[in-house]
């Protein structure tokens, strides 16, 4: 469960461990506003959110959300180099300034997602697709701006 700090941000969400130094994190994340929180390396796998949830410069680099679900989410300027979304349900999440480099997007449900930028002009704040795993016409139904990087290809 999160607890909360006098500003109402979250800052420790409960873990119980996995297979070695991984974790395995659970509880209430709806509603929540996480920041500048480390889940890099971490098997969140089906972690499901079926609300709001504000993730603000948290790392997520190489961690493992296959099959996740964080409809609605607002993702801003997160990282998530290398993380495993296959088959993740991401319908209407908004990335903002966020990198995915790398990331494996492969079978996520993007239908109303966005990517875009803050700042586009001097090339801070934008989001980074580059590398990505994605299915054939995966952003068909996704926004994106003009200052997201997109795969090459």
């Amino acid at each position: 469960m999160a607890r909360h700090s006098p500003r109402g941000d979250a800052v420790l969400v409960s873990a119980e461990s996995t297979r070695g130094s991984r974790q395995r994190i659970t509880g209430a994340w709806v509603g929540q506003r996480l920041r500048h929180l480390s889940f890099a390396g971490q098997d969140l796998t089906s972690v499901s959110v079926s609300g709001l949830l504000w993730l603000d410069r948290c790392s997520f680099d190489g961690a493992d959300l296959r099959q996740a679900t964080l409809d609605g989410a607002h993702v801003k300027f997160c990282t998530l180099r290398g993380t495993n979304l296959r088959g993740a349900s991401l319908r209407r999440v908004h990335f903002v300034g966020c990198d995915l480099t790398g990331a494996d997007l492969r079978d996520a449900d993007l239908h109303g997602a966005s990517f875009g930028a803050v700042n586009p002009g001097d090339g801070s704040g934008r989001t980074i697709l580059s590398a990505v795993l994605l299915d054939e016409g995966a952003l068909s139904n996704a926004e994106v701006d003009a200052g997201t990087v997109l795969p090459d290809g």
